[in-house]
This record gives C-alpha cells, sequence and structure tokens, in this order.
C-alpha cells in the first residue's frame, strides 16, 4: 500500500517498471484518487460536491440555491459538477472530477437520468446523499425528497371536487417510470372511479405544452387539465386561449412547481409549490450529519402545498350531456 500512496502522490521515487504495474493494477480495478479521504484524514473538510444532469431549470437552480446558503452557513463552499447524460462515460467523467478535488461529501439530484445514473455509480467511500421527488428510493444512501405523488392527488381531486368528470393530464419526461406527479393523478382518478384518460407527454420546453395545449383544444371532453410543471401549464393555457377556449370557465388548468411568474399570470395559475430551497437545506443538514459521523435519517420528505388560483373553477362544459 505504501507503494500505491507513494506512485498516486508522486511523493517518493518508484522505479518505472514498479510505477508502470501499479498503474495498470489501478486502471483494471476502477480506482479512483480519493482526495476527499486525504482531506478528511487531515481535517479540512470545507467542500461539498453537487452532481446534477442540468442547472438552468427552476428545480434545479432553487435546490442549488438551497445547498449553497446551507453550506455559506457551515463555512463550507460548494463545487458543481454536471452530469451530462447517463451514458457511462459521461458519469464516469462527472465522477473522476469530483473525486479529484478535497471534497467532504457529495448530494446528487435525482431529477433526471444523468443525475440517478452518477449517484448509483458513486463510491461508498465519500459521505453520499441524495435529492429529488417521492417518498422512498432504493439504495443505502440518505434522502431529502419532495412526496410528489401525494401532492398529484390533491390536485386531481381538487379538480374533480369542482364537478370535473375527469381529469386530463400532460406529463414531464421522467427517469425511466412515471413521475410521482402522474402516479398521484392515476390514484385519485382510480378511488374516485372514473375514466383515466391516456396521458399526453411534453417536454421542458412550454413550446411543447403549447403544442398538447392545441391537441386538448381540439376536443370538447376536456373540462380540467393538470399539467407536469408550471412552464407545460402556461403553454397549455396559451393554446386553450388561442383557440377561444377560456381558462377556467370552459378548461381548469393546474401546473406544479410554482414559480414566480405563475402568479402574475392571467389567470393567474393553480398550482403545487415545492419548495427546491428547502430541499437543498434539508439535504445538506443530512449530508452535514453523515460528515460528522452522525446518525442520519433514511429519509427527510415534505410535502408540497396546493395553491389554488384563478385558473381552477366549475366548467360550463362539465354541465354538457353524456
Amino acid at each position: 500500500m505504501p507503494t500505491v500512496s507513494r506512485v498516486l502522490t508522486s511523493s517518493k521515487y518508484v522505479a518505472p517498471e514498479l510505477r508502470e504495474r501499479v498503474m495498470k493494477a489501478v486502471s483494471d480495478l476502477g480506482y479512483r484518487p480519493n482526495s476527499a479521504a486525504r482531506a478528511t484524514r487531515s481535517g479540512k473538510r470545507s467542500m461539498v460536491a453537487v452532481l446534477t444532469g442540468g442547472t438552468s431549470n427552476y428545480g434545479y437552480a432553487k435546490t442549488i440555491e438551497g445547498i449553497e446558503q446551507a453550506s455559506r452557513r457551515a463555512g463550507m463552499s460548494v463545487i458543481i459538477a454536471v452530469v451530462e447524460s447517463d451514458d457511462e462515460g459521461a458519469v464516469n467523467a462527472a465522477l473522476d472530477l469530483v473525486l479529484s478535488q478535497p471534497v467532504a461529501g457529495v448530494i446528487a439530484l435525482e431529477f433526471d437520468r444523468p443525475g440517478m445514473a452518477a449517484a448509483k455509480a458513486f463510491p461508498q467511500t465519500v459521505p453520499l446523499v441524495v435529492a429529488g421527488g417521492g417518498t422512498r428510493r432504493s439504495g443505502p444512501a440518505p434522502s431529502a425528497l419532495l412526496d410528489e405523488r401525494s401532492a398529484g392527488r390533491d390536485v386531481t381531486n381538487h379538480l374533480l371536487s369542482l364537478g370535473h368528470r375527469t381529469v386530463h393530464h400532460v406529463a414531464v419526461p421522467t427517469m425511466g417510470k412515471q413521475s410521482g406527479r402522474t402516479e398521484g393523478w392515476k390514484a385519485a382518478l382510480t378511488a374516485a372511479g372514473v375514466e383515466i384518460p391516456p396521458a399526453l407527454h411534453a417536454t421542458w420546453d412550454p413550446l411543447s405544452g403549447y403544442k398538447a395545449g392545441e391537441e386538448l383544444a381540439r376536443r370538447d371532453d376536456v373540462t380540467a387539465v393538470f399539467c407536469g410543471n408550471d412552464d407545460v401549464a402556461i403553454g397549455v393555457m396559451r393554446a386553450l386561449l388561442d383557440h377561444g377556449i377560456r381558462v377556467p370557465e370552459d378548461v381548469s388548468v393546474v401546473g406544479f412547481d410554482d414559480q414566480p411568474h405563475v402568479a402574475l399570470w392571467r389567470p393567474a395559475l393553480t398550482t403545487v409549490r415545492q419548495d427546491f430551497v428547502d430541499l437543498g437545506e434539508r439535504a445538506f443538514k443530512l449530508l452535514s450529519a453523515a460528515i460528522e459521523g452522525n446518525e442520519v435519517p433514511a429519509t427527510s420528505t415534505v410535502k408540497p402545498e396546493l395553491v389554488v388560483r384563478a385558473s381552477t373553477g366549475e366548467s360550463s362544459r362539465s354541465l354538457l350531456p353524456n
């Protein structure tokens, strides 16, 4: 082991032949030099890393903001490594970047496939916490979560309580399975014993919401629409209005996230308020406990809040005979 350390740190001379054998073994074993472990041994634990598939979308940006705020209060700094895809090469590149730094711990944002792949591949030699949606997750790492399923159920029940016979859904991209939002929508409709319409699928681009809205506008059985996020909901509303369909008099629309601008839209958007800053702060709290060697809860889960505004109401279409 001392020879391996001398090779990796170049602290002392090692014969070329022996160096070559050590480096081959390092490559074959997939070993990565761990600056975090060295920093921990020396007591210099002043940096945490965030592994994320993106930084610009609202949820990503606000969660990172929460991590940074909590880190500053604790006297620590934050580095961000973007995982460009769930391809093995991209994941390994992000992990190598993080592990080359003297990080005390890592938070992986499981909002997408790249984030999930990075969390799954991360070695257990460094404290790791994941942050994302849901009520539970597989794997040994502690998790800070937002209970999207319960919130999706609340949205659907709210619309059904207004007299809508069913609720149509425009889903956002998922990680290979249905999102908690979509699961909650289906669960509420199933419990109510009403028809479950086929879901439409959008991207993160508001224009994809507009296209979904155009498709919904061509139907006369649509009275309520639950959208996977606020940007998609704004696109849907604009398409409905452009086709002469009033919101909420003809069709109610609900979003998800509660981005700041949606309260200023006309009509103001009913949505689900997800506190991503709090999510980031809770993730850092779990990580800080793990770094200090304290007992860490398996999960920290908060249910997002339904915020009712002007975009939902009883629909004149709901009064049409079957």
